[in-house]
């Protein structure tokens, strides 16, 4: 009922005012990597080479009463469509409200401590079964902000059935057997904390959370993640740690334990020159089940190196009970050169 209240008004507030002439950008970036697998399940790498390219298309435009309206559509490797977005910017003063499958809110934050090139486990070391399952999936979102607290980014799904249905249609019958979801993080500057904020300049806490009805046939609690970073930054130096919780829901009944993970991510760079940037990364996962399971960690150290729209990155990554196997290695060397556009 509250949504429809939402889109009555802003429909309201639409069809009264006119918009102005816009602009369409496109953005891009490609990828070419080599990669080493030294020890692991793919030690025998074959051909260590691979590539990958994204493209955006971006429009943007102010109705005569001040919202702004942009919208978004990227591209797939294959170059297929991706995710979308339509926003409006500026309603009623306050808000931003959006519709679309793209700025999952909890995706967006599934590991923000810092790093000079990629996550800990972002070339591939390890096993991960990260939080922010929801992100490609169509729903509707507001963004804004509340004094103190800082930065509000909310969006529900109606059916988390993955469908990704057109215009003027429905995604009727793609997966009866979920149900809704919500996803809701917020960002906190503690430098605007009132007494202690000058204290406290350069630091960060963001929290997120997301829900959904995995089952609508079996009586089992919902799926849920649960995260809070902390991130640091003063001169050239940058800190970060984020926990992460991912429970996965009961099985076909309630007496079927659900799954979850237990993550935490730390982070530690230096930035040397305007180019250069180190940072040493370390992601550590716990699965609980009713198998056996070994503490599975994640060491990475990176390199990046950025010359004008062009980064050179380097990561050597080792894991230790790879797939929360005991004595399971996964070391990963991986060299990569990004050109954005």
């Amino acid at each position: 009922m509250k949504i429809t209240k939402i889109l009555v008004a802003l429909s309201f507030l639409f069809g009264i005012s006119t918009a102005n002439a816009g602009e369409l950008t496109v953005t891009g970036s490609m990828e070419a990597t080599y990669m080493s697998e030294t020890e692991g399940a793919n030690s025998t790498t074959g051909n260590p080479l691979g590539t990958d390219r994204e493209l955006k298309f971006s429009g943007s435009t102010e109705l005569d009463n001040g919202i702004t309206v942009s919208v978004m559509q990227d591209t797939s490797d294959s170059l297929a469509f991706g995710n979308n977005q339509l926003s409006f910017g500026n309603v009623f003063g306050l808000a931003t409200v959006y519709v679309g499958s793209d700025s999952d809110p909890v995706d967006a934050i599934d590991d923000i401590t810092p790093s000079a090139y990629e996550e800990a486990n972002g070339s591939g070391s390890g096993t991960l079964n990260d939080i922010g399952g929801l992100a490609g999936q169509v729903g509707i979102g507001t963004k804004f902000s509340v004094p103190f607290l800082g930065a509000v980014n909310f969006k529900y799904y109606p059916k988390t059935d993955g469908n990704k249905t057109a215009d003027n249609n429905v995604s009727a019958n793609t997966n009866a057997a979920v149900g809704s979801g919500e996803s809701i993080s917020i960002k906190t500057n503690l430098a605007d904390l009132p007494i202690v904020g000058g204290v406290l300049d350069g630091a960060t806490i963001t929290t997120g959370y997301m829900s959904h009805d995995h089952s609508t046939v079996a009586n089992v609690d919902d799926a849920f993640d649960l995260t809070a970073a902390f991130n640091y930054a003063t001169g050239p130096i940058k800190f970060g740690i984020q926990r992460k919780l991912h429970n996965e829901g009961e099985g076909a009944a309630a007496t079927t334990d659900a799954v979850w993970y237990k993550d935490l991510a730390i982070g530690v760079a230096y930035t040397v020159n305007d180019s250069l940037s180190i940072s040493f990364n370390r992601y550590t996962s716990q699965r609980h089940n009713n198998g056996g399971n070994w503490e599975q960690e994640t060491d990475a150290f990176n390199i990046g190196y950025t010359v004008g729209g062009m980064t050179i990155g380097f990561q050597d990554a080792s894991t230790d009970n790879a797939g929360w196997a005991n004595a399971a290695k996964d070391d990963v060397r991986t060299l990569g050169v990004s050109v954005a556009f």
